[in-house]
């Protein structure tokens, strides 16, 4: 694979991250309105202007982001549009951060238009996650080579990491609502969903606390038969563990803003380790029909 697609595949994983947490610096800073229009910052003018408070140039700053995730997203596309027809995966991988990094600049425009939402910046959030998977995804099979994969682990195992996937995503669907609902609402005008905070913080724990149990087993299990999931299971759990502290310090010590941003930054990453999880279920079945064409050569030549 070409040094450069490399490079800049990783950049494009690591500015989704990125961004993830300059939205997040947006609405703790309560800078959600800073540019009061999309996708002009105000009627008037594109940038901020010299009567507008540091909350334009923080949402500014955010949507110059947007621009420089979509320049890599586009390099990363026109680097695999080479070897399009060899890489189908890739290709159809870059095409759909491409889309959805369109996608979520109108979705962008839209919370603006509607004063922030809580339904439609949940919805910002969470689509944000997904195009971290995606890139993590692309990281995962640009080392791997094209073709049918087959599974690799035993068939309960596999079901336990669908089960513990899914787990994880009705987490985030908690924990965004969770945010929702909260004090954090992008700005003072901002409305919120309505729902009772601290009923949904509660809520918001219990799957954490299932999906920390599950992974564990994930580990185990992949420790003791020698899965290829091991590693990243391993990963998946460590980022949990810390997830949980920093959830816990946050909701005994009044939702700090710094603490949020941590536990939004990692929900992208721990989003990102069930990805590859979920991805080493398989392995190619070229490179598993390589190995046991050499382990029969080897056999043989004794």
């Amino acid at each position: 694979m070409p040094r450069s697609l490399r490079f800049f595949a990783w950049a494009s994983f690591v500015a989704q991250v990125t961004i993830i947490a300059t939205g997040g610096a947006v609405r703790l800073t309560g800078s959600g309105l800073g540019c009061p229009t999309w996708p002009t910052c105000t009627p008037e003018s594109l940038v901020p202007t010299e009567e507008l408070t540091y909350h334009s140039l923080i949402e500014f700053g955010n949507r110059l982001m947007t621009g420089v995730v979509g320049i890599i997203a586009l390099i990363v596309f026109l680097l695999v549009w080479r070897i399009r027809r060899e890489r189908r995966d890739l290709f159809a991988l870059s095409f759909i951060v491409g889309l959805g990094i369109v996608a979520q600049a109108i979705v962008g425009g839209i919370t603006v238009w509607t004063g922030l939402n809580p339904f439609i910046v949940g919805f910002h959030y969470i689509s944000s996650l997904v195009l971290v998977c995606v890139t993590a995804a692309f990281l995962a099979r640009m080392d791997e080579p094209a073709g049918a994969r087959e599974r690799a682990v035993p068939g309960w195992y596999a079901g336990l990491a669908h089960a513990t996937s899914a787990v994880l995503a009705i987490s985030i669907v908690f924990g965004v609502l969770t945010t929702g609902s909260g004090p954090h609402s992008g700005d003072l005008e901002a409305g919120r969903t309505g729902f009772d905070a601290e009923i949904l913080e509660h809520v918001h724990a219990w799957p954490g606390y299932l999906l920390l149990v599950l992974t564990l087993v994930l580990v185990i299990a992949a420790w003791r038969e020698s899965l290829p999931t091991r590693g990243w299971a391993i990963a998946l759990l460590g980022i949990e563990l810390v997830q949980v502290a920093v959830g816990l310090y946050q909701a005994r010590n009044g939702l700090p803003v710094l603490a949020v941003g941590v536990h939004m930054v990692l929900a992208a990453l721990t989003a990102a380790a069930m990805t590859l999880v979920i991805l080493r279920l398989k392995r190619p079945v070229a490179a598993d029909a390589a190995a046991s064409e050499s382990s029969a050569a080897a056999t043989s030549a004794r």
